[in-house]
């Protein structure tokens, strides 16, 4: 049986989730009326991405028979001005959410509920990738982004990035 807290920090991750998947289609939103279409398919697909992490979570609490709650989604406050705005939010909204995830797993550890982290282990491992693609599209941006030969470059290959089922909701 999952421990209380444990469980409420993972169904209120729920709703981080959801959040972060607004977020980035706020951020996608930016770009498509920027006319940068590549950008806007990156933060689609981390839209996506989101939801799926989200139904990860849900799914574990119910196979834990925990019932789950869910709760309104806050809109995003990110105020977008610059073409490097969402770049920026996006690798602070990474870090924060894997501070998120360090909390729950803090709260696994503490009463030994090894189940749990090893679930959490592949939301970790995701964490990481996470903060890597989102600094590497800011550092990206910040070296070659200026230059409109170039942010066209950038903005093309970034329509190349197709979504992908997270594994974790494979995961047996």
């Amino acid at each position: 049986m999952l421990d209380q807290k444990v469980a409420d920090l993972l169904n209120e991750q729920i709703n981080k989730e959801m959040y972060s998947a607004y977020l980035y289609l706020d951020f996608a939103n930016f770009y498509t009326h920027k006319g940068l279409n590549g950008y806007a398919n990156w933060y689609n697909i981390q839209a996506k991405e989101e939801m799926d992490h989200a139904m990860g979570i849900l799914q574990y609490l119910q196979d834990n028979d925990y019932a789950v709650t869910l709760s309104t989604i806050d809109k995003p406050d990110k105020e977008l001005n610059h073409l490097d705005d969402p770049l920026k939010y996006g690798l602070e909204h990474e870090q924060y959410v894997t501070s998120l995830i360090h909390t729950i797993y803090d709260a696994a550890y503490e009463v030994r509920d090894y189940r749990t982290m090893k679930f959490l282990d592949w939301y970790v491992s995701e964490q990481g990738e996470e903060e890597k693609n989102a600094t590497d599209l800011l550092t990206q941006f910040e070296l070659f982004g200026h230059d409109p030969k170039s942010l066209y470059s950038l903005n093309n290959e970034l329509t190349q990035r197709t979504y992908t089922q997270a594994s974790i909701l494979n995961a047996d």
